[in-house]
């Protein structure tokens, strides 16, 4: 009897959500109809007409639609790969810094986190773009010597100039995700066992060595279902990239739905490059994961 009430609730789940998608296309085909429009992609092959700040490949405004969005995905995609890496430094570094026995650093680490996870990702971009960069004078500051240089342009790493719009832009992404980073890296280590904390400590092993070579390993696979939302999370995020100017997929989207009026088409192509994104990260987390539980087989 549960059996049958199970899947005629399944059944009627099934239809209700057909209806609704019958219903929302019926009434796109009704507008596109009202609109004389219809669903067309040949606009993507006309020139663009409008400029970008930032290229990774060759870029000029007789270049179609479809190299600018191009232009844009590969935008999203350098600050997003950039700020996985970042986030995860910082992420981890405040994580085990939670963890230690060094009660300054605790302070530290709970402060950064208590604070950035309470003030909007949005407020934060443009405080690093306005206040960090912009207000910064020409001559720029050299932090580690010859290695890193900021200043109101932008940063100078190893010889390779970063733009003010990318620089605050990957900051803030960075800084933001990294405090929720360091609760889950925190959680992870907490689920360790105590007996392996004074297994190592015993042993007389330093603290970093035995967090890395003991506990870490053994918290990985708590950690990395957690890692995999906020790197979902850092590249939906990225999308606020128009408040500070950087020309990503979403902003060089906006201006062509702006110009063309092919919304539809717009926003389609833009979950299409999201869903890229997406998939691209939930792949590689799914391996890392798949190795991780095949080492400690």
């Amino acid at each position: 009897m549960k059996r049958s009430q199970h899947f005629c609730l399944q059944v009627g789940v099934a239809l209700a959500l057909l209806t609704i998608l019958g219903v929302l296309i019926n009434n796109l085909a009704v507008n596109l109809i009202r609109t004389d429009m219809g669903l067309s992609f040949l606009w993507l092959g006309r020139p663009a007409g409008f400029a970008l700040a930032e290229h990774p490949l060759s870029y000029r405004p007789s270049d179609s639609y479809a190299w600018a969005l191009c232009m844009g995905w590969l935008n999203s995609l350098k600050v997003i790969l950039c700020g996985l890496i970042l986030a995860t430094v910082i992420g981890v570094l405040a994580g085990a810094a939670r963890s230690s026995r060094n009660l300054l650093l605790r302070a530290m680490s709970s402060g950064y986190v208590a604070l950035i996870r309470q003030i909007p990702l949005l407020l934060q971009l443009l405080f690093w773009y306005f206040v960090a960069f912009l207000s910064l004078s020409g001559t720029p500051l050299a932090p580690l010597g010859a290695l890193i240089r900021v200043s109101n342009q932008g940063i100078e790493l190893l010889g390779l100039h970063l733009s003010v719009e990318f620089s605050a832009l990957l900051v803030g992404l960075s800084v933001f995700t990294a405090a929720s980073i360091a609760e889950i890296v925190r959680g992870g280590l907490n689920s360790v066992p105590s007996g392996q904390w004074e297994a190592f400590r015993s042993l007389g092993l330093p603290e970093r060595f035995g967090l890395r070579r003991v506990v870490l390993p053994q918290a990985l696979p708590a950690i990395l279902p957690g890692l995999t939302s906020q790197y979902l999370n850092l590249a939906k995020n990225s999308t606020l990239a128009i408040a500070v100017g950087y020309a990503d997929v979403y902003a060089v989207s906006d201006t062509t739905i702006t110009q063309t009026g092919r919304a539809i088409e717009g926003f389609f192509l833009l979950l299409i490059s999201f869903l890229l994104l997406n998939l691209l990260i939930t792949g590689g987390m799914e391996v890392l994961n798949r190795i991780v539980i095949r080492s400690q087989q």
